[in-house]
């Protein structure tokens, strides 16, 4: 095998296979590959595409280039990924109702990325929660509560952090072939019997073109069931925050007030809900997805959930009564004030990815790789599309670390949304299930 001639190939619209694809992840994960090597494959992918059994390859090439789970519970092993939002922070409240209903959850998950808020980010704002732990320790956890959201050590698809990082500086990041190889190797290297996606579209989307998500959704659907791991997608709408706060400790402090039933925003819960029984039905833990809904509902409604949560948080490191005590755990920010409406009306529109880089000004996201967050700060009370204001009315409450950072943030908030005097039509939710 030959690194140049497998470029050479895929660059002359050859079709790979399983064979060449193979060698080539490994040479990625074990350096027998060359960054420029590593960026002219990444480009020769982008501009020629992949066929389905090459995307199967890579995918699984990627996957065994590092550590595979291998599982023996009581229960189906499962796992949601989203490709990212603002306000999503539907990992926190599924992952352990999912566990509550009798599934295991190997949450392998990300940092923020651009204008979307990471899992890990969210968690780090809980005081004492580890987010990388030994694969040993996860295991552990698993097998005891039924759920661990870390992030992935450097074991887990390591050809796939390498080819990452190179799509990032050869503006090859765009590629589907690569976005699903990439996605899926890192779930599929946990050892998965099931997974679900919620795939995004929408001002707030990285793929905001509704078309273009059905194609990613196809492509992660047909791949994921290739490879062996039963796999559904939603494509849902990112218009507008999914929570009602963007931020990391604003966050999880909304998912704790949704696990105790004190506070519940309604995008949330249709999606979570959607997310939870589409699995359960693919886990095998029930018939219908219908029904997997009704008992991802009650998980919720009898504190199952939030049981399941708060021992997770602990086993994890964090406090042992979080769930009860969420705000004396969580970081407040110093400086906090409202964002007003200028003119009354309907909100008829909203740059969701502005509020997104609204929290990433205030310190809430990493602008450059590196970066310390601040997690105390972000936005709350986010009012949603079709609501009808008055001037003077609150449209959002920013949580800053000064006065300077307070006023620039109220103004990009208020430029993000449109008021006038019609109502919106309403937003569809979930437009489209895929698998």
């Amino acid at each position: 095998m030959d690194a140049r001639a497998i470029i050479a190939r895929k660059r002359d619209c050859q079709r790979l296979d399983k064979a060449e694809i193979r060698w080539f992840a490994q040479g990625l994960a074990d350096g027998a590959v060359t960054d420029a090597q590593a960026g002219a494959f990444a480009m020769a992918v982008l501009l020629n595409g992949m066929d389905e059994a090459e995307r199967v390859a890579l995918t699984l090439a990627m996957r065994d280039s590092g550590d595979v789970q291998v599982w023996d519970l009581p229960g189906p092993v499962l796992d949601k990924h989203s490709t990212g939002g603002v306000g999503d922070n539907v990992s926190l409240m599924l992952a352990p109702a999912l566990a509550a209903c009798g599934a295991y959850v190997p949450m392998i998950s990300g940092r923020g990325l651009g204008h979307t808020g990471g899992t890990l980010d969210k968690l780090d704002a809980i005081v004492g929660y580890k987010t990388e732990v030994p694969i040993d320790e996860m295991r552990r956890i698993i097998r005891e509560v039924g759920c661990a959201i870390v992030g992935a050590t450097g074991d887990i698809a390591p050809a796939d952090k390498r080819l990452y990082a190179v799509r990032d500086v050869s503006a090859t990041v765009e590629s589907l072939d690569l976005i699903t190889a990439s996605i899926l190797s890192k779930k599929l290297a946990a050892g998965l019997e099931g997974l679900v996606l919620d795939v995004k579209t929408g001002s707030g989307a990285f793929i905001s073109d509704a078309a273009k998500a059905a194609d990613l959704a196809r492509a992660l659907v047909s791949v994921a069931n290739g490879a062996g791991c039963k796999t559904t997608a939603l494509i849902t709408d990112m218009n507008e925050p999914l929570a009602s706060s963007a931020g990391n400790a604003l966050e999880v402090a909304n998912a704790v007030a949704f696990l105790r039933g004190d506070s519940i925003d309604s995008r949330l819960w249709d999606v979570t809900i959607a997310l939870g029984g589409a699995l359960l039905e693919t886990g095998g833990l029930c018939e219908r997805a219908a029904e997997g809904q009704a008992m991802i509902a009650a998980a919720f409604q009898s504190g199952a959930a939030a049981e399941k949560f708060a021992s997770m948080v602990a086993a994890l490191g964090g406090p042992v009564d979080f769930i009860e005590r969420a705000a004396q755990y969580l970081p407040k920010a110093p400086v906090v004030g409202e964002v007003v409406a200028q003119e009354s009306g309907f909100i008829q529109a909203i740059d969701t990815s502005a509020l997104g880089l609204a929290v990433v000004g205030l310190g809430g996201g990493r602008q450059k790789q590196g970066d310390t967050l601040d997690y105390s700060v972000g936005l709350d009370q986010i009012a949603g599309l079709g609501l009808s204001i008055a001037a003077g009315e609150p449209i959002a409450v920013v949580h800053a670390a000064d006065t300077d950072q307070l006023e620039a943030a109220k103004a990009a908030v208020q430029a993000a949304y449109l008021i006038g005097p019609d109502a919106p039509d309403d937003n569809i939710l979930i437009l489209e299930k895929v698998g």
